[in-house]
């Protein structure tokens, strides 16, 4: 049987309804334990100013946690013909506790509601991806000091450029990853905002305590405007998928480079033989499919703002169906990169470097360079020396030396790990996760 909050004394022809509803039912799953979470805030606030009464609240509460918990445990569904995840929640609190069950809707509209369903899933997810950024920087960072000093070459134009090292490399990654996190830190301060009162744009007749729901939640603040509220529907989902298109542009790049020194042409590492994969009619072949995988992935996920941008980049003031399909891109995407984030993490891990490429001469030519800087040292002139070196390289005769000496910042010879470790600290410190789980486990204790 239906249940649709809106309906009245007519029916919606079903080819109208499944066009409509598309995959809103799938996508409200992800939603459903941060939908409980509003609604238990919602329902303390309006029991403080009179809507609730005060022995109704302990009854409603407590049957909203065992929503929660059947959520955690991978158990609650959205019923045929239930139009979406608030309805189903309504409907069981219905079913159990009576005509208790419809209040907890007053002053609030499906609007406001799937807008902090939204930022409480996105903050979630935004954490873990916190995490996985930190784990592979730890990774990147371990083993840019394991091999800082393992020279390799450098490219430019993927010709053989300067001398670089595997410390330089590694840890290029780790830094990236820094600039990544400001990104995600943003993404999250834009999000930590309660919309909750905005109700379906416009705000409601009812003395809500918007204070009180945004404390309750472990907000760090609200959207105040209730029509910006509103209008942030898509604006945050934007900003988010640029967070995350940071880092996926960050491991593209990471898994083309892998790739590139995994093959036999260079032979710069070896990636974890559990990371690879053979052919069926080459038995030499260990393919590295894990890290293609991360570079597709992750090519895909920085397509998401765009995605995003162009279902909502033309929309006037106000709410629009056309905001349904952004869950559609934007909910599944953040599974995506946490995977790649693990792997990618798991194969740096494991990762094997090549001491010895420089044993092959074809690489003598890059510390040419590191000549003509010597000559000048002495007292020649720049110019002379380059063209010196470069006539020698031209006959034959030029001679490298491995025994170079760089120690500015951020060279091979001083990576400056422990500053790009103080970076990605201090970034860290710009997030609220603490607070923002301590508030919801308050709501979840009996």
């Amino acid at each position: 049987m239906a249940n649709k909050l809106w309906e009245k004394n007519f029916e919606v022809n079903a080819e109208i309804e499944r066009f409509t509803v598309g995959r809103d039912r799938e996508m409200d799953l992800f939603l459903a334990p941060y939908d409980v979470l509003g609604s238990m805030a919602h329902i303390t606030m309006l029991e403080s100013i009179g809507l609730i009464d005060t022995e109704e609240l302990p009854l409603l509460l407590a049957e909203l946690r065992n929503i929660h918990a059947q959520c955690a445990q991978g158990a609650f569904v959205i019923e045929d013909g239930v139009e979406d995840v608030h309805s189903q929640v309504e409907l069981m609190l219905t079913r159990r506790l009576g005509d208790m069950g419809k209040k907890i809707h007053s002053g609030r509209s499906r609007n406001d509601q799937v807008l902090v369903d939204l930022k409480l899933f996105t903050r979630h997810e935004l954490r873990q991806v916190a995490d996985g950024v930190l784990l592979l920087f730890d990774e990147l960072l371990a083993k840019s000091e394991q091999y800082k000093d393992v020279l390799m070459p450098g490219y430019t134009h993927l010709q053989v450029a300067m001398p670089s090292s595997f410390g330089l490399w590694f840890g290029a990654y780790a830094e990236s990853l820094c600039d990544d996190m400001l990104f995600l830190q943003a993404a999250w301060r834009m999000t930590n905002r309660n919309p909750l009162g905005s109700a379906a744009g416009y705000g409601s007749s009812f003395p809500l305590n918007r204070q009180l729901t945004t404390d309750l939640l472990g907000f760090d603040t609200m959207d105040y405007n209730v029509v910006y509220a509103q209008m942030g529907r898509g604006k945050m989902e934007r900003n988010v998928a640029f967070a995350l298109a940071t880092i996926a542009g960050t491991l593209a790049k990471l898994a083309f480079d892998a790739c590139l020194f995994n093959s036999q042409n260079f032979s710069f590492v070896k990636l974890p033989k559990e990371c690879t994969t053979g052919s069926s009619i080459m038995p030499h072949k260990k393919n590295p499919d894990v890290f293609e995988l991360i570079r597709a992935k992750c090519n895909k996920i920085q397509s998401l703002p765009q995605q995003v941008m162009l279902i909502m980049n033309n929309l006037p003031v106000g709410y629009f169906r056309d905001l349904q399909i952004i869950k559609e891109v934007f909910l599944p995407a953040f599974d995506e990169l946490k995977d790649c984030l693990q792997m990618a993490a798991y194969i740096i891990n494991k990762i094997e470097v090549n001491e010895h490429i420089l044993d092959n001469p074809m690489y003598d030519a890059m510390f040419s360079v590191e000549e003509v800087n010597r000559l000048a040292a002495q007292g020649m002139p720049f110019r002379d020396a380059y063209r010196q070196v470069g006539l020698e390289i031209e006959n034959g005769t030029f001679r490298a030396s491995h025994d170079i000496h760089h120690t500015h910042e951020g060279s091979i010879g001083n990576l400056c790990n422990e500053q790009i470790r103080q970076l990605m600290n201090d970034t860290l410190k710009g997030f609220t996760f603490e607070r923002a789980e301590a508030a919801e486990r308050r709501l979840l204790e009996p």
